[in-house]
């Protein structure tokens, strides 16, 4: 495993002192806030956000460009409050324009070059569409044993001699016969029926482990009166677990971007965007497991015991304990994954002064986000909706957290969430604005949008739908909000989260039951990765202090690994682990954690769909309040933080009233409020 990316020559990518891009007329406050007439004084960029917390929608370059219709778009974002885009080509390019052909990259520079001007900043996509790893097709073409690669498994009892099975010929003896370019990674015996079981590995076959291509099969397709996806080409795959094959990657993308546009790096251009690399790419072949050849030794090495004889699992759900040895697998994959994938990206990043962002395959695939200068996540496809349980339930409704506390625990300054994706065209306003305090409230600083459409010509306005900017109803009223977004980023930046319970993830998985309940009783917490445990925290009997936080209680809901174990067992010895699975019910989950660390937030009465999120900021306490849920809320705010003097404000309009102490607060539905409330000194 790799260590933790040096933060310190980020701070000047991700937005330090120099690089700030600030919105029409903003000035920068010099100093915390102050007092005037007994009154909490507003630094001004809560009225005035810079350009630098903007939203950074994707921008979905798909069809014919021009550079007059760029800069007009450009213009056309600014004049909303968007000072910030991902440039990303989509589905919908003519063939003219290719991936990272001379064209897109003259349109590029002209963006970059164009954003430079405006006092706009830009985010590069790494891909011709996705999933990252291939330059839509280019590794692949230049070396074909970078092809996608899988395990495969053959029942020798079952097999008729003679015949082929998932690519794999077996020979009139029964046994295995293999072409070349197929390794034999093992001959072992199923423990449910004791048939013979030859596992292979070999590259994907043609047309499968495919990524999206930008170009659709016809020149200009029509809209399709059935409203299905009109078909696109498919570039390869590339094995993303060959190191040889990263590098080929970073050399024709990462490189290339460089040669092209490296006076803008760490200026204009901020960051570079990968986007859920997947070890199979899309439309892996039926029985087809992750895998590459030579991988089952790391994974033993990873897993401290020999996974050889439980291989039949990665097939057969009847094997012994199956779903434990496939999660053993996958979590020993995803770690693999770092080392051959985001690792060699994110030096390449920091050498190069720009910063890696994006976000890995999977919700819980926080032990990835260690290699993103700014670590995100991706809320698509209706993953987390209001008035849904999946927005306290399930492995999704992680995702927040997930990006926010890597945040916190890796020393970075931002993170990143892609969202509002594939929701459909009956996806609302209200909707995107609630997407957006269920991020906010969790710790979001940074929100990508998907997406702004180039073009809604024909087909392409039912891809991955909708468009939520110029081409949707409410781009008339998108100003104010894009305004209270900055805001909100603003305040979810370079401030400190009042926070003491940690909640225990794994690398590639994190709970949710416990998060669930924290949520509803007002008690925040983050997500630490069991390796921050033996790698960079301190663990004592007052709990575990990392990266400026100290966390009293840690809250155990999936098993630990090894190397994590003393760590807990000597916070259990001093009472400040709470086993969730040992609990009798939430109650006493609560009772404990309130024990634990500070009574912080308390609603009065409870109010079970408000998140708070409590940071402070230039010697002011905020409070980011958020009624998540589908009924009106009125309840007194209480605080363990001193100070009579608070203010009530409203991002998005900037009204801002008194609020005495013991006031009730009165919250409808999916409203989110600011109370600022002045420190006693």
């Amino acid at each position: 495993m790799g260590n933790i990316i040096d933060r310190r020559a980020f701070l000047k990518v991700v937005g330090g002192s120099g690089v700030g891009l600030l919105a029409p007329g903003c000035v920068l406050a010099g100093g915390p806030s102050g007092e005037k007439d007994g009154q909490i004084k507003l630094p001004r960029e809560w009225a005035e956000p810079p350009g630098e917390f903007s939203q950074a929608p994707f921008w979905f370059w798909n069809d014919a460009l021009t550079e007059e219709e760029i800069a007009r778009q450009m213009a056309d974002f600014r004049a909303h409050g968007v000072y910030a885009f991902v440039i990303h080509a989509r589905a919908g390019l003519p063939r003219s324009i290719g991936w990272l052909s001379d064209a897109m990259i003259r349109y590029m520079r002209f963006s970059i070059e164009e954003a430079a001007r405006r006092g706009m900043w830009v985010i590069l996509y790494d891909e011709g569409m996705y999933p990252s790893g291939s330059s839509s097709g280019q590794v692949v073409a230049e070396n074909s044993a970078y092809r996608t690669r899988a395990f495969f498994a053959v029942d020798l009892d079952e097999a008729r001699p003679g015949t082929e099975v998932r690519g794999i010929r077996i020979d009139s003896d029964g046994k295995v016969e293999l072409r070349e370019g197929q390794n034999l990674v093992a001959e072992v015996r199923r423990k449910k029926n004791g048939h013979r079981i030859a596992v292979v590995d070999r590259a994907a076959s043609e047309g499968r482990s495919v990524i999206r291509g930008l170009h659709f099969l016809e020149d200009d397709p029509p809209r399709r009166a059935d409203h299905k996806e009109v078909r696109e080409n498919a570039p390869p795959g590339a094995d993303i677990l060959n190191p040889e094959a990263v590098e080929c990657f970073i050399r024709l993308v990462y490189q290339r971007y460089y040669d092209e546009f490296g006076g803008h790096f760490g200026k204009t251009v901020r960051a570079i965007f990968t986007d859920e690399p997947s070890m199979l790419a899309r439309g892996a072949e039926r029985g087809a497991a992750a895998g590459t050849t030579g991988i089952l030794e790391q994974v033993n090495s990873f897993l401290g015991y020999d996974f050889t004889e439980h291989l039949p699992a990665l097939w057969y759900g009847d094997e012994p304990d199956a779903a434990r040895r496939r999660a053993d697998y996958n979590r020993a994959l995803r770690a693999r994954l770092e080392e051959t994938f985001y690792q060699p990206i994110s030096r390449w990043c920091e050498r190069h002064g720009v910063a890696l962002t994006g976000h890995p395959a999977g919700p819980g695939d926080i032990g990835q986000l260690r290699y993103f200068q700014m670590p995100g996540q991706d809320i698509v496809w209706r993953y987390i909706e209001p008035g849904k349980a999946s927005a306290l339930e399930g492995g999704q409704s992680t995702q927040g957290k997930c990006a926010s506390s890597a945040m916190i625990h890796l020393g970075r300054r931002r993170n990143v969430n892609e969202y509002c994706g594939a929701y459909g065209h009956n996806f609302t306003f209200e909707e995107m604005k609630w997407l957006t305090g269920w991020l906010v409230v969790r710790g979001c600083n940074l929100l990508i949008p998907h997406a702004f459409y180039y073009s809604v010509r024909g087909p392409r306005i039912d891809e991955r739908p909708p468009d939520v900017g110029p081409n949707n109803t409410w781009w008339g009223q998108y100003k104010p909000f894009a305004d209270a977004c900055r805001r909100l980023c603003w305040l979810n930046t370079d401030s400190r989260h009042v926070c003491e319970a940690a909640i225990l993830g794994l690398n590639d998985s994190l709970p949710w039951r416990a998060a669930k309940v924290c949520f509803e009783n007002q008690i925040d917490f983050n997500y630490l990765e069991a390796r921050h445990l033996w790698e960079d925290a301190e663990v004592g009997a007052d709990g575990i202090r990392i990266a400026g936080m100290h966390y009293k209680a840690l809250i155990v809901e999936v098993e630990p690994p090894e190397k994590a174990k003393a760590a807990v067992e000597k916070l259990e010895r001093a009472g400040r682990v709470i086993r969730w699975a040992d609990l009798r019910d939430e109650a006493e989950g609560v009772l404990r954690l309130r024990k634990l660390v500070t009574d912080d937030v308390r609603l009065t009465p409870a109010a079970r769909g408000v998140r708070v999120r409590h940071v402070v900021k230039g010697g002011t306490d905020y409070y980011i309040l958020f009624n998540e849920g589908q009924e009106a809320a009125s309840f007194r705010l209480e605080t363990a933080a001193k100070g009579a003097r608070r203010r009530l404000l409203d991002p998005e309009t900037l009204a801002r009233r008194p609020v005495e102490r013991d006031a009730l607060l009165s919250m409808g539905p999916h409203e989110l409020k600011v109370v600022a409330q002045l420190r006693q000194r």
